[in-house]
């Protein structure tokens, strides 16, 4: 990983909810790097840092007494709505960035149990991608540093232990929502059958976010565009083509992967469906 990706990749890290790392085994040595490892399951990007000019693709966050701050408010109200419901929980769920938790995220979607055994190429792709998303907001959200919801209306978020770090981090845009878009846009490609339902997956990853109560909603937003973006930017990267040719293939050739467990996808469907409904226009 190149200097500027490195120090973008430290940003994300600082912004983004820590995830509890898993035990290290004796093999693992607890370096720094292997610590950042256990708590983002990224591998090195293939872009060198944040989308370039990014503050000209969504520009400043919503003004004081806009329309567009108001449109703020009242969804992250809908939001505070859930809290103690089953999407709250899921919400929570999404904000693990630690090892398998997005594959895991998109598994019911896909239909596949994506994991290292079962689809290293796709995983290989996924890791390596999913820095890039992250990492492309880091510049604006650094420009404007916007103060996160729980810091304007001293409710509780999904993520107790992570508020001091995410205290001081900008909440514009939002980097998890970039992360999450941008994975279901890859895995749409990855298995076009399924596009539609990896796609949403990846809005409602998102949405994570504000029903949690660490973004508002134009930043969940503003993150879809930065994943948008950066997937087009990939398109340029040899690495990047390659790689995905190998998992597009991986897919194809798919025999005995297991599928889900419908239990969990079941639940997971719920939770989305009711959250959904609680919270009309999000």
């Amino acid at each position: 990983m190149n200097r500027l990706a490195a120090a973008s990749l430290a940003l994300l890290i600082a912004g983004c909810t820590a995830a509890v790392a898993a035990p290290q085994s004796a093999q693992a040595p607890a370096t720094a790097a292997g610590a950042q490892r256990a708590a983002f399951d990224m591998g090195p990007a293939y872009l060198p840092g944040p989308l370039p000019a990014g503050e000209t693709l969504v520009g400043a966050p919503p003004a004081a007494g806009s329309q567009a701050l108001q449109h703020d408010e009242a969804l992250s109200a809908a939001g505070l709505a859930l809290q103690g419901s089953a999407r709250f929980r899921l919400a929570a769920a999404d904000a693990d960035l630690g090892p398998g938790a997005v594959p895991g995220a998109f598994s019911c979607a896909a239909d596949v149990a994506i994991s290292d055994r079962a689809t290293p190429a796709i995983m290989h792709l996924l890791r390596r991608a999913t820095a890039d998303f992250g990492t492309s907001t880091s510049g604006v959200k650094a420009l404007y540093n916007r103060p996160r919801p729980f810091t304007v209306n001293n409710r509780p978020t999904c993520v107790p232990n992570d508020e001091g770090a995410l205290r001081n981090n900008g909440s514009y845009p939002s980097g998890h929502s970039a992360i999450g878009y941008g994975a279901g846009l890859l895995l749409a490609s990855v298995f076009p059958d399924r596009a539609a339902a990896l796609t949403r997956r990846g809005i409602e990853f998102g949405e994570s976010r504000r029903v949690c109560n660490v973004h508002w909603d134009s930043d969940v937003a503003a993150g879809r565009d930065f994943a948008a973006a950066t997937f087009a930017r990939l398109q340029s990267d040899p690495a990047f083509r390659e790689d995905l040719v190998k998992a597009q293939a991986e897919a194809r050739n798919l025999i005995s992967a297991a599928a889900p467990g419908a239990q969990a996808c079941a639940a997971e469907a719920a939770a989305l469906t009711g959250g959904r409904n609680e919270a009309p226009g999000s």
